[in-house]
């Protein structure tokens, strides 16, 4: 079996480890764009997080384990009291930004929600900016969160452009783990040797299995999977600043590395696949097209391969509101992933369940000619039988071009269209959306309105003082750049 050392005997670290230290360490932000939306993202993340808090299934997994501890110089949990040691801080900000399926969105490959990383990036950032305050140095900026921001978003991202890890049957959480934790030992300090043994742990650690967001055991652990993960990366750079060593070839060693275990897809009594048919493909170079290009859920909180199908239901609501009972069927075109990720027909046992159904979010849109957070819960859910009814009634089709423009990185659509048919042969238009509010292709026409769901959703934690003031931080773009971290994290408390 051949590996690869220096001079000196010691391993060399697998080419992806190194690629993503060397990124994070040398590259330089030049884009306004990507500092642009950066700063809109940290906005519509916090306030997904605030929203969450209105429900009691997510506030009762925060706060310290040990009630009332106090930790010097801890890191805040916007929208909370909360002041705890930053690893428990990142869990609890991942946590309520990821509860409600709300915050921005990549799809490719793989999917996933950059600003899951955002609890590593502030609770770091809030803890060394006081404690670099309280040792008579400067305290770090909001710059360097949204630097922060762009790297991490960037190595998720671009992990996930054509890796496939769904495939294999692994979460995409494992992307958040790697690019917090790359991200989380650069902000503490760390140099390339750190970055790299840092990385590498990250790898050793695995992958949480998908089972959690599919039939039959679709349930809440999908809401805090990637606090969760966030979380970890805080604690692999912790450990990799005190000393710990990496493991070099975690990825490509033979037997036990991560391509042959979990990225193979072979059975154990089969001959494992010949290296190169495992290893990662990266289509482009590191820099700053993930937040470039980032999906934002702005009017629906609701899995993002399903919010144009949402878009097109609510422009027929007013044609089929009035006629729900001679609805004969409903026709959904789709692209493929949607297709393997939403499309559930059945029981639906919870609101965990219902917001990664299609045919689910398709119904509501139809009969209320809206989707809000709450119609997923039980009570709402069994007050409707009609959505039920509905949902038995709608057959969900793929497009190839759909699936193949969702993959074109000059596209990147993510396209639905939804027709209903009426017994006796009538049938409205089919409404197709290509491309949701959040798009790229859509700023001009979604930032007025990001900035409307952000102010809607300070409204739900806050009282209109605080909320004005909240406001007021993102108004101007360099004013908040040079904000001190902590005095930022101080205006979000409760």
């Amino acid at each position: 079996m051949r590996t690869d050392s220096d001079q000196t005997g010691h391993l060399i670290y697998d080419q992806v480890i190194q690629d993503i230290a060397d990124y994070v360490l040398n590259f330089e932000v030049d884009s306004n764009e990507a500092w642009q939306t950066a700063h809109y993202c940290l906005m519509d993340s916090l306030g997904c997080a605030f929203l969450a808090l209105r429900f009691p299934e997510c506030t009762k997994l925060l706060g310290p384990l040990v009630e009332g501890t106090w930790v010097p110089n801890g890191a805040r949990v916007p929208g909370t009291q909360f002041r705890m040691d930053p690893v428990k801080a990142a869990w609890d900000i991942g946590c309520t930004i990821r509860w409600l399926d709300f915050n921005d969105t990549w799809l490719a490959a793989e999917w996933g929600h950059p600003s899951d990383n955002l609890g590593a990036i502030l609770a770091v950032c809030d803890f060394l900016s006081q404690k670099r305050l309280s040792a008579g140095k400067e305290p770090i900026t909001m710059g360097k969160v949204l630097e922060a921001m762009i790297k991490a978003y960037e190595i998720q991202g671009i992990l996930a452009l054509q890796n496939s890890f769904n495939r294999v049957g692994l979460d995409h959480v494992l992307l958040v783990r790697v690019a917090s934790t790359a991200i989380a030992t650069w902000l503490m300090g760390g140099g390339r040797e750190e970055l790299l043994a840092a990385i590498s742990q990250a790898w050793v650690d695995g992958s949480a299995l998908r089972t959690y967001r599919h039939f039959p055991n679709t349930g809440s652990r999908k809401s805090w999977a990637a606090g969760d993960a966030t979380a970890r990366g805080v604690r692999l750079a912790d450990m990799a600043l005190r000393g710990e060593m990496g493991i070099p070839t975690v990825l490509t060693a033979r037997q036990w590395g991560f391509y042959d275990v979990a990225f193979s897809k072979t059975n154990a009594d089969q001959a494992i696949k010949p290296l190169e048919e495992q290893q990662f493909k990266f289509p482009r170079r590191y820099g700053s097209y993930v937040m470039e290009n980032i999906l934002f859920k702005i009017s629906f909180p609701a899995e993002f391969h399903g919010q144009t199908a949402c878009e097109a239901a609510i422009f027929l609501h007013p044609q089929v509101k009035d006629r729900v009972g001679d609805i004969d069927r409903i026709v959904v075109t789709t692209h493929q992933s949607a297709i393997r990720i939403i499309s559930k027909i059945g029981p639906l046992s919870n609101p965990a369940d219902r917001d990664h159904c299609l045919q689910y979010i398709v119904a509501v849109a139809l009969l209320f000619g809206d989707l809000q957070a709450g119609y997923y819960e039980d009570e709402f859910h069994q007050s409707h039988p009609e959505i039920d009814m509905l949902r038995g009634k709608i057959t969900v089709v793929e497009d190839g071009c759909y699936s193949k423009d969702y993959l074109d990185p000059d596209k990147r659509s993510i396209a639905n269209g939804v027709q209903v048919f009426f017994k006796g042969g009538k049938a409205t238009e089919n409404v197709v959306v290509e491309y949701p509010l959040g798009h790229r292709r859509r700023r001009k026409e979604g930032i007025p309105l990001l900035l409307k769901k952000f102010h809607s959703n300070l409204a739900a934690r806050f009282p209109s003082g605080q909320a004005e003031k909240i406001l007021a931080l993102f108004a101007d773009q360099q004013q908040l750049q040079a904000m001190p971290v902590h005095l930022f994290m101080e205006k979000l408390v409760i």
